[in-house]
């Protein structure tokens, strides 16, 4: 293959959904395996909020939450610090190599209002179930987590909500109708895109290296970072966002990206379980009420907002402004979880059973009940789809 066959098919065309979530789903069993963690951003984001306020004088040392999540050195000191930088490093190169990267402006005011709102909603939902797409989904099922399962239900609830509140004339940019006499030439500015690739490129580049410097002083540290990068690319380069999983279930019917996820978590679960039959201990955190009212609150924010802590993030590199004011409204929300997590954590969580599938039903008994969940999904997912598209069929020829 010639390098500019190479090129085109793996650096500048998207990625297909189905396998690059389940490369995902095989480097995050694998991040675990060598870090002892698992993948996963909103924690850090509160940490960073945690950091900024800090800065501005005020003691955070005594809050609870931050005591549970460890505020302790800075991003670059702490293994999701290096591993988020690598994510951006990652869509950054990625969104250069195919000449991805442009300053967008939000489009109407009420898409800043969704924006923050949105980010600040879904970010105090994630910090309050202790995990965001991620942590309690993505990578907390295959830990063998309950909380995820409750986590997971109640975000498909709240995202069902968060699409209609969505579809409301309030939410709905006019569109301006412009006179043309002739089609426009495409401007594909040549020029441009060979810049834009050689700075992608030397970011990768740099980034590896520095990852790499830092593996031989701090190894987990360095392969976090690097891990970190693999998992940017993925994201940036297959468009792999959370939110139009769960959107377009209910407002179009696609299912793709819900079917690549589901997939993802299947082969994620099983290299998890074989690193706990080694004895390591999975992630597992509390199955309470913080759970479900997280998850509502998540999906509902990530859908009003457009985005999921994934989807921002790729988007934000790519010179989306509305993301970065997603990314903002993530952080603001997890701050505030934090700030009001002493009064909430008796009453909904801290009083709850950490419940780990493995344990409760026997290694076997575990991996098989998450299986069955995992394909009761994939069930629903399937009949969803076809419901839908019946349904459109019937409500089109009763039309015609």
């Amino acid at each position: 293959m010639s390098w500019y066959n190479f090129k085109y098919q793996y650096l500048v065309r998207f990625w297909l959904p189905v396998p690059a979530v389940i490369a995902a789903g095989i480097l995050s069993a694998f991040y675990f395996g060598v870090t002892g963690t698992f993948w996963a951003v909103t924690g850090e984001f509160t940490r960073w909020g945690g950091h900024i306020l800090q800065w501005l004088g005020l003691d955070v040392s005594h809050w609870g939450y931050f005591q549970v999540i460890g505020l302790q050195g800075s991003p670059l000191t702490r293994i999701d610090g290096v591993m988020i930088l690598g994510m951006f490093a990652g869509c950054f190169s990625a969104a250069l190599w195919a000449n991805n990267v442009k300053l967008r402006l939000p489009q109407h005011r009420i898409r800043v209002f969704q924006a923050i709102v949105g980010g600040i909603i879904a970010g105090f939902g994630a910090r309050l179930a202790m995990g965001c797409n991620l942590a309690a989904f993505f990578t907390g099922i295959p830990q063998f987590s309950l909380h995820a399962w409750f986590f997971a239900i109640a975000t498909a609830i709240g995202s069902l909500a968060g699409a209609k509140v969505s579809l409301l004339p309030v939410f709905r940019i006019p569109v301006q109708l412009q006179k043309v006499s002739a089609a426009q030439p495409l401007n594909q500015h040549a020029t441009r895109e060979r810049q834009h690739f050689c700075i992608g490129m030397l970011l990768f580049i740099a980034f590896v290296l520095w990852a790499a410097s830092k593996a031989l002083d701090e190894p987990k540290l360095g392969y976090a970072a690097l891990f970190g990068l693999a998992f940017g690319l993925i994201i940036e380069r297959a468009q792999v966002c959370f939110t139009s999983a769960f959107r377009d279930l209910w407002i179009t019917g696609r299912t793709q990206m819900a079917k690549a996820i589901i997939a993802g978590m299947a082969v994620g679960t099983i290299g998890v379980y074989s690193y706990v039959q080694l004895g390591m201990d999975s992630k597992i955190f509390w199955a309470g009420p913080n759970a479900v009212i997280g998850g509502l609150l998540f999906g509902f924010g990530i859908v009003l907002a457009g985005g999921c802590e994934t989807g921002w993030m790729y988007r934000a590199v790519e010179g989306q402004v509305h993301f970065w004011l997603v990314g903002l409204g993530n952080i603001i929300g997890s701050t505030l979880l934090a700030l009001v997590w002493d009064d909430l954590a008796p009453l909904l969580v801290v009083n709850f059973d950490k419940i780990n599938l493995l344990k409760t039903f026997g290694p076997q008994g575990g991996l098989l009940a998450t299986y069955i969940m995992l394909g009761v999904f994939l069930a629903l997912v399937l009949y969803w789809e076809k419901y839908f598209f019946a349904r459109k069929a019937r409500q089109a020829s009763q039309t015609a």
